[in-house]
């Protein structure tokens, strides 16, 4: 059975995209946490960091969280998180990168 996010790329459910490429796709979050909120996916199904993720898939995503706080005016800072595991916060089996901004974060952050 495909997840959320896989029928999120395949466009089976609507998302607002802010970029998208060969690799991974970035759409805003639908309950966001922060006035700016992307999520960054891989389009291919890794389970969570400690899933199979390679180096150069890793490197990718991260260098697109960056762009994407840039395209998004993110230039007093943001944060970048990646859950992982049910301890970790993850809520969806599918690799994903927060990318938050837009206001003063806290630490901790919950």
């Amino acid at each position: 059975m495909p997840t959320l996010f896989e029928r999120i790329i395949s466009g089976e459910i609507p998302s607002d995209r802010v970029y998208e490429d060969e690799v991974c796709v970035a759409f805003r979050d639908i309950a966001p946490q922060a006035p700016v909120h992307v999520l960054v996916v891989p389009r291919k199904p890794v389970p969570a960091l400690d899933g199979g993720l390679d180096a150069a898939l890793a490197g990718h995503l991260l260098m697109v969280a960056s762009k994407v706080a840039q395209q998004e005016g993110l230039m007093e800072g943001y944060r970048v998180v990646i859950n992982c595991g049910r301890d970790g916060g993850q809520t969806v089996d599918h690799l994903h990168i927060h990318v938050l901004g837009g206001r003063s974060l806290t630490w901790p952050p919950g």
